[in-house]
């Protein structure tokens, strides 16, 4: 029983490190964000809302320079004043800051920062058994080759998130009447407006790349277009 008391440590340290974290991510929010009230921006939720069975999409604006969006523990939806100042100045359509906000109602209604905690608890529990028994046959590297592996397999989780986050914004967007163009359009400015560098190697990015964001969706299309028989 004792072999396992690193583990069980492991998995209970990440719960109260996830617990803490999103406590305190959720208190900076409140306290830096007030609702957004854009009449352009209500109009073109407002069918997004109908779709979902909702009166209202409530959208709270979060007060730092970041271009992003972002969904709380608690289920609520956040835009960046950045992006929404790159949709005031015309960089970005009103359809295409709903697309975001689509993408973000996708992540609290599949349950992703739940499936995060958990799978935050399960990679600390892999990262403390990895280092134990890689610095017995690497000894000096095995912790290091320990939080590597695990840090790739953070990253593709959050990629699957993403994937499934995009479906689900597809699938409103589309049900509303929007379409998915504005969706993609999107993807295809985000690297300007968040003025990214040199891409990381794909096994460590946290999202997918924009060309594989957008064939998944047209992917998603074809399927839900009715073929001729």
């Amino acid at each position: 029983m004792l072999k396992f008391a690193p583990l069980l440590a492991a998995i209970l340290y990440g719960l109260a490190f996830y617990q803490f974290s999103a406590w305190r991510t959720r208190r900076q929010l409140s306290s830096r964000s007030t609702e957004l009230a854009d009449p352009a921006m209500t109009r073109v939720m407002a069918p997004m809302a109908l779709a979902l069975g909702v009166p209202r999409i409530k959208v709270y604006l979060y007060e730092i320079a970041q271009v992003n969006g972002l969904a709380a523990p608690d289920g609520r939806i956040f835009l960046t004043r950045g992006f929404y100042n790159r949709f005031r100045q015309g960089d970005v359509t009103a359809e295409e800051l709903a697309s975001v906000v689509a993408h973000e109602l996708g992540h609290v209604a599949l349950g992703h920062s739940r499936r995060r905690m958990i799978d935050f608890s399960g990679q600390n529990a892999i990262r403390v058994a990895g280092g134990m028994i890689l610095s017995r046959l690497i000894p000096g590297f095995g912790p290091a080759i320990a939080n590597l592996l695990t840090g790739l397999l953070a990253a593709r989780l959050s990629r699957q998130d993403e994937y499934e986050a995009d479906a689900y914004a597809a699938a409103l967007l589309t049900r509303a009447g929007i379409g998915t163009e504005p969706q993609k359009a999107l993807f295809r400015k985000l690297e300007a407006l968040t003025q990214s560098g040199t891409p990381a190697p794909a096994w460590f990015l946290s999202h997918p790349k924009t060309a594989e964001r957008i064939a998944a969706i047209e992917t998603l299309e074809r399927r839900w277009v009715p073929q001729d028989r």
